[in-house]
């Protein structure tokens, strides 16, 4: 008994049909996404704009209205004008200050800045100082260094203008030493040339001791 060929060839029919309604069906669909997609890229792009308008409309300055920019407001505080007779207030109380522990001797161990030998030292009792030089004063001498800068103590420090009053500040030293330093050599050659030049650099050293840092016991 023969098959019958209908039965047979009807699976492969329906299949096919769906194939092409699946086909139909998802090209359909991708139309439509790419059609949404084309839709809302204008609206995307106009809607920051439209924002941008209504918020600028909203916004209204004054004509006086600087914004806030490097020249309108520096990074730097500002300077605050104080008032003069405000000024002199302050400066009478902080003289008072420095001389009541001026007058109890309250202030610690002084230390000074001097400039001396084209040089500045920041010195105290009892430092040695080295000067890559001579001076005129002989060993055992005890000189005065008059260009004081700089005078201070534990609770307080004057600063000059360059320099402090010779009858503010007394600082001496004594010359400890006169000797000279420790022989250098600069030597200079040529590769192959056979030229070869040698240099001793000796140096003149004063060595000084400071022995007194003296502030006068009240401030004029």
């Amino acid at each position: 008994m023969c098959p019958d060929n209908s039965t047979t060839h009807m699976f492969p029919v329906y299949s096919y049909n769906m194939a092409v309604t699946l086909k139909n069906g998802c090209s359909e669909f991708l139309r439509s996404c790419w059609r949404l997609r084309s839709f809302q890229k204008p609206l995307g792009c106009l809607l920051p704009a439209f924002v941008r308008q209504q918020s600028s409309q909203i916004l209204k300055y004054p004509p006086s209205y600087i914004p806030e920019t490097s020249l309108s407001r520096p990074p730097w505080p500002e300077v605050k004008i104080v008032d003069p007779e405000e000024e002199a207030k302050q400066h009478q109380a902080v003289v008072l200050k420095v001389n009541t522990l001026l007058e109890k001797g309250d202030y610690g161990r002084l230390f000074a800045v001097v400039h001396f030998a084209s040089r500045q030292w920041k010195v105290t009792n009892e430092d040695l100082v080295l000067i890559e030089n001579h001076i005129e004063a002989e060993c055992g001498d005890r000189i005065r260094m008059e260009k004081v800068l700089l005078v201070g103590g534990e609770n307080f420090t004057l600063v000059g203008r360059p320099l402090l009053g010779r009858d503010l500040v007394r600082v001496e030293a004594t010359v400890i030493e006169k000797t000279e330093s420790w022989p250098m050599v600069h030597m200079r050659f040529k590769r192959r040339k056979g030229f070869q030049r040698k240099k001793f650099i000796i140096q003149p050293q004063t060595v000084l001791r400071i022995n007194s840092i003296e502030v006068a016991p009240r401030l004029s």
